[in-house]
């Protein structure tokens, strides 16, 4: 099973590259954001559990999030791996999800981080904003903040998979199918070993 974190800070491009990993890997997608929002949906015990926190601005607790991951996995049992998008944000989490992982007798094979300059995500993210309606994407210290946020909180998670040997940095600038050869080339790497 391949199971991959794609990781990067806002507008490195983890979309793009996500849809094209998921169509040639066959990929489940785990987005934190959309279990949340397709748990509190079905009414799920997790789901309202989630929406009670959320509408009082508490942030979901890690333990929920991962009860929804492994909802995720039991539904698909037979799926060819996961890439998980947007989580694990913290080692808590990293371990939790390795933790969770190993129950299934299975293991994180990549971490591929998508790695772009501050400058350039600036850029991308204010001529995303023009298009997007996003208002995040429109404020230069929003964007600022956001880009600061990712690299200070997700800089030891990087580190973690690091000492496990399963971090990729790859170049987050350039032509896309370029940029994909070179996830490929890693995800290749990872499942070989």
């Amino acid at each position: 099973m391949l199971n991959l974190i794609l990781f990067g800070p806002p507008g490195a491009g983890k979309g793009t590259q996500s849809e094209k990993i998921i169509a040639q890997y066959k990929l489940i997608h785990l987005s934190t954001g959309d279990l949340l929002r397709s748990e509190i949906h079905a009414g799920s015990e997790l789901g309202l559990q989630a929406k009670t926190l959320m509408d009082k601005g508490i942030l979901v607790p890690d333990e929920v999030v991962i009860g929804m991951i492994d909802n995720k996995l039991k539904e698909h049992k037979d799926a060819p791996g996961f890439i998980f998008d947007g989580f694990p944000r913290t080692v808590k989490q990293a371990e939790a999800l390795d933790n969770l992982l190993a129950s299934y007798h299975e293991s994180i094979s990549v971490m591929i981080a998508l790695v772009v300059d501050d400058q350039e995500l600036l850029t991308r993210l204010l001529n995303r904003g023009k298009t997007s309606g996003r208002p995040d994407d429109q404020n230069e210290e929003l964007i600022s903040k956001r880009i600061q946020e990712y690299n200070s909180k997700t800089k030891p998670v990087a580190d973690y998979y690091q000492e496990q040997d399963k971090f990729v940095a790859i170049n987050g600038i350039g032509e896309i199918d370029f940029i994909f050869g070179e996830i490929t080339k890693a995800i290749t790497k990872a499942i070989s070993k």
